[in-house]
């Protein structure tokens, strides 16, 4: 996880790639999440447990509303071939069939075309252009479950 969230080109719509100390506590982070909800981000490795990145299920505050966010992060030699639409994919119909919400978002910087085009492809539609409230510009897309 240090080496995927540590890449500049994996973190190139963050406002930095992440050290190990912070890839720790990203890690710390999911955990608890898995301790709260059940659920968070999950591993995506290939058949023959080659790490691929991430993808899963996340809490976010939006306007002061909770809401269930999928995200991924895939290695750059893996970026391009479907992982993340496939894995994002799997967490929507993991909502649909095991979680309690009608709404699944996904929060993208706006020039990240790529990590858009995964979340249309699973069937979200863009609903918002606003500010994060640490300032960074980022747009939500949304899906009704």
């Amino acid at each position: 996880m240090a080496g995927l969230l540590g890449d500049p080109q994996v973190m190139q719509f963050y406002p930095e790639p992440k050290t190990r100390e912070q890839a720790a506590a990203w890690i710390a982070w999911n955990e608890r999440n898995y301790d709260e909800h059940g659920y968070g981000l999950w591993i995506i490795e290939t058949h023959a447990g080659e790490f691929v990145g991430d993808c899963g299920l996340t809490w976010q505050e939006v306007d002061g509303v909770s809401k269930l966010e999928v995200g991924y992060h895939v290695t750059p030699r893996w970026q391009g071939h479907g992982v993340a639409t496939e894995a994002a994919a799997a967490c929507r119909d993991f909502v649909r069939e095991h979680v309690g919400t009608r709404e699944l978002i996904a929060i993208i910087h706006p020039d990240n075309r790529a990590s858009e085009r995964v979340a249309e492809k699973i069937g979200m539609r863009r609903v918002e252009d606003a500010h994060a409230a640490s300032g960074a510009r980022r747009i939500v897309l949304s899906m009704t479950l």
